[in-house]
């Protein structure tokens, strides 16, 4: 049913389209071409260079050969962003990203209202539009945060391989000590392209708008082209120590004063060369994409994005009801309805690793308790970990969660208070001193990292293995496929709901071989047993492991150190 409603929504809005395209007068512009909206040409002397734009493949490296000062300029690389560098021309899903996660639902709601009358208008009014319904009213400081920890994931996706190794071929020139000047265009605000352009990618100058503020609050009126240019100190964008400077054109025409002015030639792509573009993978990052933040996990195409609103309605309800079977039934019959339900669980067993379930002695009581240490996902890591080794024995060590899921977890957790011996002994009166018995889940990495990578493991809970407790490293692996459910910056008592509104979230639990550990080794040898317990699950997730920890997190997505006192448990994650 939700099928066929999209599709008759999609059929709507072609139609409105049409009707709207036929009442507006269009001037047709002189000598339309097939060409007529990529950059012109550098005008020189030669005609055959003013009619003809070479492909993008004839884009050589910096000249080597030359010998010269180490420190002389290789040339300058302008290219566009929209169109150029990213392989989608359109920025409906970067401003409908900014609408969401800075606007609210409210914003994007409409935002999305707005698409089929963009489709009409020209480039520059639908920028136009879009910065106005998407910026008016924010506040700057907090989109700073948002546009450094949101907007670069996005970005990044859409980056086109051919064109980041069109500009950056030049190993060579950079062993000789000369490297080719970067410098990007874009119509989108400064705002949003410069933290990703700089930060990620490494590119020189931005030349982009900036937009209009007013006691700390944006007016959703940005610079115009013209405007920009004539602010624009040209030596020091485009670089005065010589050398050629070429352009790398989209399929708009972004700047064209720019191109025109100050390229000797304009490498166009067409829109066959565009169709056969691939994304830059992930692994050439110049600076490797481990934290970002924001609620939203897709791409918020229109599609997208109004299959997003119409799924609310029923994810919502859909999250209560997901949630209260986790909480009010026993883990063998919550697992198969959650399944039914559409959230997916697997567990996987090492061969050679015990049953994960306890076992008893020949009196019926518990043998010693096992610590689990795994990789930390989302905030049902310790849940998911529990219903999969068939035990709500386990206790979970938290650290900065909301009191509402401390009072709704269906196991018991015990808070952390970053003091190494008050935790310490917390962490020992949990697997020792429990009339229970029991188990302790632990995530070592401090805080969640969605990417593939794994912090830096804090050997504390290695610490205790000298007591006989065996440690047995987890590997989760979590996939969403609409909300995020953690964040940096926003309200940590909503992460469970977010997580839960996906429509096919899934778990995937690796018991891996218990790590042997030694008595009486030390810091020395706890820190030998958390290096271990991290290769073990980078191997058998396929991550990077990294020695970043939860402060560089919260400096890079909040600006703080991430250390909450003892009644800011909702606000951190």
């Amino acid at each position: 049913m939700s099928k066929a409603f999209t599709k008759s929504l999609l059929l709507y809005n072609k139609i409105l389209v049409r009707r709207l395209r036929s009442l507006i007068a269009r001037t047709p512009l002189p000598s339309v071409t097939a060409t007529e909206r990529q950059p012109p040409p550098h005008k020189s002397a030669s005609s055959t260079t003013a009619s003809t734009s070479p492909p993008l493949e004839a884009l050589t490296a910096p000249d080597t050969t030359t010998d010269g000062d180490s420190g002389a300029s290789a040339g300058t690389v302008v290219c566009a962003v929209e169109g150029g560098l990213l392989m989608s021309a359109s920025t409906f899903p970067y401003f409908m990203l900014v609408a969401l996660e800075a606007g609210g639902l409210l914003r994007g709601l409409l935002l999305l209202m707005l698409y089929p009358l963009l489709r009409v208008l020209s480039h520059e009014l639908a920028t136009k539009a879009m910065v106005m319904l998407t910026f008016a009213g924010l506040r700057k400081d907090a989109f700073g945060r948002l546009g450094m920890a949101v907007m670069p994931k996005l970005f990044l996706e859409d980056v086109s391989a051919e064109v980041f190794q069109a500009v950056t071929s030049s190993a060579a020139a950079t062993r000789r000590g000369r490297r080719r000047r970067c410098v990007c265009v874009s119509g989108m605000p400064r705002a949003m392209v410069e933290p990703f352009l700089k930060e990620y990618l490494a590119v020189d100058a931005v030349v982009a708008p900036e937009l209009k503020e007013l006691g700390g609050y944006y007016l959703g009126i940005a610079e115009d082209e013209g405007e920009v240019v004539r602010k624009m100190d040209v030596e020091e964008v485009i670089g005065d120590k010589g050398g050629a400077v070429v352009g790398i054109g989209g399929l708009g025409c972004l700047f064209p004063q720019l191109f025109q002015k100050y390229c000797k030639e304009v490498y166009v792509p067409t829109e066959s060369a565009q169709r056969r573009r691939g994304a830059l993978h992930p692994r050439r990052y110049p600076k490797p994409l481990v934290f970002h933040d924001g609620r939203t996990a897709f791409r918020p195409t229109p599609t997208a994005t109004l299959t997003m609103f119409m799924w609310l309605p029923l994810g919502a309800p859909l999250a209560v009801l997901r949630a209260a079977v986790f909480l009010l039934l026993p883990f063998s019959l919550s697992v198969p309805l959650l399944a039914a339900l559409g959230m997916h669980n697997r567990m996987i067993a090492s061969s050679s690793s015990p049953d994960p379930s306890p076992e008893l002695t020949a009196g019926g009581n518990k043998k010693n308790s096992s610590l689990f240490a795994c990789n930390h996902r989302s905030l049902l890591d310790p849940l998911c970990v529990s219903a999969a080794a068939r035990r709500r024995d386990l206790a979970a060590a938290t650290y900065s969660i909301s009191r509402l899921s401390e009072l709704l977890s269906p196991i018991p957790t015990f808070r952390l208070t970053r003091d190494r011996a008050a935790d310490r002994a917390a962490m020992q009166e949990q697997l020792f001193c429990r009339s229970s018995g029991g188990g302790l889940v632990v995530c070592p990495e401090g805080t969640t990292c969605r990417e593939p990578f794994l912090l830096r493991f804090s050997p504390l809970f290695a610490e205790l293995a000298a007591g006989g407790v065996d440690v047995v490293p987890v590997a989760l692996h979590l996939a969403v496929d609409m909300f995020h459910g953690t964040t940096a910056g926003g309200r940590k008592m909503l992460d469970p709901l977010y997580l839960l509104m996906n429509p096919v979230p899934s778990y995937l639990v690796q018991f891996l071989d218990p790590v042997v550990t030694g008595e009486g080794s030390g810091k020395e040898g706890a820190r030998a047993v958390a290096n271990e317990v991290q290769r073990r699950v980078a191997e058998a997730l396929g991550y990077e492991r990294t020695g970043l920890t939860r402060r560089d997190k919260y400096l890079i997505l909040a600006g703080n150190e991430g250390v909450v006192g003892a009644d800011d448990g909702g606000k951190k994650n």
